[in-house]
C-alpha cells in the first residue's frame, strides 16, 4: 500500500478545525488503522471530515464529501459527514404526541422538521475520549441534550463511538438514555463517492439494498404510511444496479426527491448486526458494505446538491456527486403507529450499531 498523501488529504490541517464554540474546545482527530486507512473526525457535530481508503491499485483516496476547514461547516451545508439527532430524517409538520402530550418542533424543512431541528446534534460540540481498542483506534463522543432542547422532552445522554477497525471498517456505535419519555432516531450522514471523492458523479456506482419494500412519500418527502413492494419499480436494488440506470423513470415516486430520497424497509433475519447494503464503483474497484442493527435505510442520491458547495481541494459538489446510506428507524415514525417505534423511556437504553466496511474487487 502506498504511503503517499493524496492532495485532498493534504488540504486538511488540524489548525483549521481548532477553535472554541459555545465555550467548548473543537479539534480534529485522526484515526489510522494498521492498514494505513485514516479517518479525520471533528467533535463539532461528530463530523467525518475525510475517510481515506485504498482503490484496487492500493492508492489511498478520500471517499466522503466535506470541507477543508471548520468555518465552512458552520455555515449552511447539507449535513456533510455529520451525526444526526435527536431525530434523523423528517417529522411531519414538526408535531408528535407522547402519552397524550403534543410537542411542536421547529419547522426547518418547509412545514416539516428535518434532522433534529434548527440546531440538531450536527451543530453541537461533543466531548471526546480517544481510545485504543483491540479492534483499532476509536473516538468516543458524548453529549447531553437538555430537557426542552429543540423542544424535545427529556434530558438525553448520548454516546457515539467511531472505531476505524483493522478490518477496514468504520464502525459507529450509538447509546442513549433519557429521564423522560422522548424520541430518539440517531444516524450518520456521510456523502460517499467511491470514485473520486465528489469530483464526479455517483451514477455509475452499483448499489445493492436487501429490501422487499420501501416507504413511499408525499410531495414533502413524508411517508404516506404504505409499505410498498419494490418489485417491478425503480426501487428494487436487490440485484446490484447502477444508481443512474433508472433515474429517468416516470414512476411518480421519483418526483419528490428528484430521484432517490427514500427509506427502505430492510429484510432482516433478527435484531443483530446484519449486511443490508453494498456499493461497488467499477473504476476504482472500491467496494463498501453496510451492516446495521436498524430496521430502515435512507438512500439519498444527492439530487439537491447544486454546485453551491465548494468542498475539499476546491471541488465543486454538483448534483449527484455523493450518495448517503443512512441507517435508521423510519421517517415520521411518531405519527405512524405501525412503524417501528422511536420512543425511549426512562430505564430503557437506545442502542444502534452501523458498520461501513471497505474492500476492493
Amino acid at each position: 500500500m502506498t504511503n503517499s498523501v493524496p492532495s485532498s488529504q493534504a488540504q486538511i490541517k488540524p489548525a483549521a478545525f481548532r477553535r472554541t464554540i459555545d465555550g467548548y474546545q473543537v479539534d480534529l482527530y485522526v484515526l489510522k488503522n494498521s492498514n494505513g486507512l485514516a479517518a479525520n473526525i471533528t467533535n463539532y457535530g461528530g463530523i467525518v471530515v475525510s475517510l481515506q481508503v485504498p482503490d484496487k491499485n492500493g492508492e489511498l483516496g478520500d471517499v466522503v464529501l466535506g470541507y477543508d476547514n471548520l468555518n465552512d461547516y458552520l455555515g449552511s451545508n447539507p449535513y456533510f459527514g455529520a451525526l444526526i439527532g435527536r431525530y434523523g430524517n423528517r417529522i411531519a409538520k414538526g408535531r408528535f404526541t407522547i402519552d397524550g402530550v403534543e410537542y411542536q418542533l421547529a419547522q426547518n424543512d418547509g412545514v416539516n422538521t428535518l434532522h433534529g431541528g434548527r440546531k440538531g446534534f450536527d451543530k453541537v460540540v461533543w466531548q471526546t475520549e480517544e481510545l485504543d481498542t483491540p479492534d483499532g483506534p476509536a473516538l468516543k463522543l458524548t453529549y447531553t441534550s437538555k430537557d426542552g432542547e429543540e423542544n424535545y422532552p427529556g434530558t438525553l445522554h448520548c454516546a457515539v463511538t467511531y472505531t476505524l477497525t483493522n478490518k477496514n471498517e468504520l464502525k459507529i456505535e450509538y447509546v442513549a438514555e433519557t429521564d423522560k419519555p422522548t424520541l430518539v432516531n440517531l444516524t450518520h450522514h456521510s456523502y460517499f463517492n467511491l470514485k473520486d471523492g465528489g469530483a464526479g458523479d455517483i451514477l455509475g456506482h452499483e448499489l445493492m439494498i436487501k429490501a422487499g419494500k420501501f416507504t413511499p412519500v408525499d410531495a414533502g418527502l413524508i411517508p404516506t404510511g404504505e409499505l410498498r413492494p419494490v418489485a417491478g419499480t425503480p426501487f428494487d436494488f436487490n440485484t446490484p444496479t447502477a444508481i443512474g440506470a433508472r433515474l429517468a423513470s416516470k414512476d411518480e415516486q421519483m418526483q419528490p426527491g428528484k430521484g432517490y430520497d427514500h427509506n427502505w424497509v430492510l429484510d432482516r433475519q433478527g435484531k443483530g448486526l446484519e449486511l443490508v447494503a453494498a456499493v461497488y464503483e467499477p473504476n476504482s474497484g472500491r467496494f463498501m458494505e453496510v451492516l446495521t442493527t436498524e430496521p430502515g435505510l435512507q438512500f439519498y442520491c444527492g439530487s439537491f446538491l447544486d454546485g453551491t458547495n465548494r468542498g475539499k481541494g476546491g471541488a465543486i459538489y454538483q448534483q449527484r456527486t455523493g450518495l448517503c446510506l443512512e441507517t435508521q428507524h423510519f421517517p415520521d415514525s411518531p405519527n405512524h403507529p405501525d412503524f417501528p417505534t422511536t420512543k425511549l423511556r426512562p430505564g430503557e437504553q437506545y442502542t444502534q450499531t452501523t458498520v461501513y466496511r471497505f474492500s476492493t474487487r
